[in-house]
């Protein structure tokens, strides 16, 4: 779920389809060259983010109090899970869920809320990149509202690396306009209700193979090299060390472009 204070639409109306060097295009990739991902698995940086949701939810009153100042769910544990943490400067400042579905693994919030919608296109062949609990620290959101677009890079890249034909997106009704103009999604649900929080999702899907190129074209920070997308997604082998950060990789495409 999309926190409020990401202001995703006022955001997405100073993008431009076409420029490429725009200001805030150019902005997306300053705050690139600060920044750093992180795969949460355990420990400290996985509290880390539990307790980043939190206070974002709370925030904009998406969700309850609870003691634990966390939030976590079952689907956290999913053998298809992948949570990443943002670092600017090395601050963590948003957070991602990942779920790479299929009908192996078919465990993400999409299938939780709508499986009579997404178990038939996964028995049909289809596989999904399912993103959820999105969340940004309040403070950072402020000073750099282009943070959602370092976060959403991690999707974008899910998709290519695993070849998975389409992204899935549980989304708020009062979102759905940013993920219509910046992903091209289709809504393919009604609204409903979601265990944990207030707000009524929908459910939104986008064809990542058919909008790469637009993608892009228009947002060329959403660009990586196979290499980045190795570290973040590759399972780590028995003895080896999972990579502690990987840097975006964006800014040297466009250089080189």
């Amino acid at each position: 779920m999309v926190t409020r204070q990401l202001k995703l639409d006022a955001d997405a109306e100073q993008l431009k389809p076409g420029l490429s060097g725009s200001s805030f295009s150019n902005k997306v990739f300053e705050l690139l060259d600060r920044s750093e991902y992180r795969r949460c698995d355990k420990g400290e940086d996985l509290e880390d983010i539990y307790r980043l949701r939190y206070k974002a939810y709370r925030f904009n009153d998406m969700v309850p109090d609870v003691d634990t100042h966390t939030i976590s769910d079952a689907l956290d544990e999913a053998p298809n899970v992948y949570r990443f943490g943002v670092y600017v400067d090395q601050h963590l400042v948003s957070t991602m869920r990942i779920h790479h579905v299929t009908l192996e693994t078919p465990v993400s919030p999409s299938v939780q809320a709508f499986g009579d919608i997404v178990m038939p296109m996964l028995e049909a062949g289809d596989t999904f990149v399912c993103m959820s609990r999105l969340a940004s620290d309040p403070e950072w959101t402020r000073v750099y509202p282009q943070l959602v677009y370092v976060t959403l890079r991690l999707a974008g890249m899910a998709c290519e690396y695993f070849k998975a034909p389409y992204g899935l997106s549980t989304v708020r009704e009062d979102h759905a306009g940013f993920y219509k103009r910046i992903y091209y999604s289709e809504q393919i649900s009604e609204a409903r209700s979601y265990p944990g929080v207030f707000n009524k999702v929908m459910l939104f899907r986008t064809n990542a193979v058919a909008n790469r190129e637009r993608f892009y074209a228009r947002f060329p920070f959403f660009r990586s090299t196979e290499w980045e997308r190795r570290l973040l997604f590759a399972k780590v082998d028995a003895g080896e060390l999972q990579p502690l950060t990987i840097l975006p990789s964006a800014r040297y495409l466009s250089d080189a472009a």
